[in-house]
């Protein structure tokens, strides 16, 4: 009975409004650096574009929205992710429901397709689209959903890090950090990448490996902005999957060369 109830519509709608309340706090509180300095002149002017985030890192993702811009987040179905979305529709943005999964029968329950579909549809309308390059329960891998979002669309990945200097770090899968206020915060944008619709398998696979470099450099920049160092950055379990996923995609490339 319980559970229901914090299912329950009236519940998400106020959960969802009360962290849009508390990110707004957050924002106006903290004084914020942003890198590079010319972001309004280099990275603004690519939009519509893929803003590239880090599972865990992402409720901050709001931040780097100017008034005139149209953005909209991709966000999972789970219950969380319905106030996670109730938030950001709270903070002016739109939202795409989907996410990806290691397993492809996950990608189908979980609306990956769906989403890939009304991302690229949005994209076209000028709209950028947030999200996550690692899937759920691979933290910090990236993943092929947004190389292939950014391969169809034609769109340029920007890997981006929000953090700020008083926070709070959680032990959980993905190392999540929810920012508090009155501190002070960092806004990093990294270069931009782009994959050609005809790419082939290996170009697709250091596109893959250049949005995880790139999400790497711009929490380690941001973090050493604010005076600390990334929580979840270093962890053997992360070593680990980027192995098998850097295997995996070698072998996927030697099976298509015979």
């Amino acid at each position: 009975m319980l559970k229901k109830i914090l299912r329950s519509r009236p519940v998400l709608r106020g959960a969802g409004k009360a962290m849009a309340v508390y990110l707004t706090l957050v924002r106006r509180t903290n004084r914020f650096t942003v890198e590079p300095a010319d972001a309004e002149a280099s990275i603004y002017p690519l939009v519509p574009a893929i803003i590239a985030m880090w599972h865990g890192q992402h409720f901050m993702a709001a931040f780097i929205k100017r008034p005139q811009d149209e953005v909209a987040a991709m966000i999972s179905r789970h219950g969380d992710g319905e106030i996670n979305a109730i938030a950001v529709e709270a903070l002016g943005m739109r939202t795409v429901r989907g996410s990806g999964a290691q397993r492809q029968d996950q990608v189908r329950k979980r609306g990956g397709a769906q989403a890939l579909r009304a991302a690229m549809t949005m994209l076209e309308d000028g709209v950028s689209v947030a999200m996550t390059a690692d899937v759920p329960k691979v933290s910090r891998v990236a993943g092929r959903g947004i190389i292939t979002l950014g391969q169809l669309s034609g769109r340029p990945i920007i890997p981006v890090a929000v953090v700020t200097s008083r926070r709070k770090d959680f032990d959980s899968w993905d190392r999540t950090s929810i920012g508090l206020p009155y501190g002070r915060g960092a806004i990093v944008f990294g270069a931009p990448i782009s994959i050609g619709r005809d790419a082939a398998p290996e170009e697709i696979e250091a596109a893959r490996l250049a949005v995880q470099e790139g999400l790497d450099a711009a929490h380690a920049r941001a973090y050493a902005i604010v005076g600390d160092v990334d929580p979840g950055a270093g962890r053997a379990s992360v070593a680990e999957a980027r192995a098998q996923a850097a295997a995996a995609a070698a072998g996927a490339q030697a099976d298509g060369l015979n």
